[in-house]
């Protein structure tokens, strides 16, 4: 992405692009039932989260080109795989786009989702210009609500029973947050420009 360096470094996190070096750590997440409750896939094997991560390597960003990003969420203190962050364009007419998050279980309750999707909503709104970034959760997810909302994100639906997930109906939460709103949150403290981005 233009305006970009990799990897970019926050307090406690170094965001970069997949490498298949992480399917060992990446497959320790995704095989695990506690991190896919609350997602529309069941835990992988190892052969698929290969064919996972053959994707997600592609992902590499959000310009004229290309419509979406996905990075490790690296811990600079130990060097540990503790997340998977994503951005997506959705609309290029309408300059809309998406956010989202896994923390492995180990590693959450510390604000590394919070700490890796300011970087996101950063890139979202600073370098790939959107008007607006939604975000969504199962209604049961209740700590990435919370982190939503951390991130300034306002809920904007309730949606019930709006998708049968492994053989249930759940219901949908939905956040957005628009490029003035991020821009006015952007100056509160515990908001500190990430390094990696030009201009910081």
């Amino acid at each position: 992405m233009r305006g970009v360096t990799f990897p970019i470094l926050t307090d406690r996190l170094q965001l970069r692009p997949f490498e298949p070096t992480d399917l060992d750590a990446l497959h320790d997440m995704q095989s695990r039932d506690d991190v896919t409750r609350y997602l529309s896939w069941q835990p992988r094997n190892r052969e698929q989260t290969e064919e996972a991560l053959r994707r997600i390597i592609e992902l590499r960003a959000v310009d004229d080109e290309s419509d979406g990003l996905r990075v490790a969420a690296i811990r600079r203190d130990t060097g540990a795989l503790v997340g998977d962050l994503s951005l997506w364009r959705t609309s290029r007419e309408h300059q809309q786009g998406e956010i989202g998050f896994v923390v492995h279980p180990d590693h959450q309750g510390l604000g590394f989702a919070t700490e890796g999707s300011v970087v996101m909503l950063r890139l979202g709104f600073e370098v790939a210009r959107f008007h607006r970034i939604e975000a969504s959760c199962d209604a049961r997810n209740l700590a990435s609500a919370r982190v939503m909302e951390r991130l300034g994100m306002r809920r904007e639906a309730h949606l019930v029973e709006n998708e049968l997930v492994k053989g249930e109906w759940t219901d949908g939460l939905v956040y957005a947050i628009l490029a003035s709103e991020w821009e006015a949150r952007e100056g509160r403290p515990g908001f500190a420009p990430p390094r990696g981005l030009r201009g910081t």
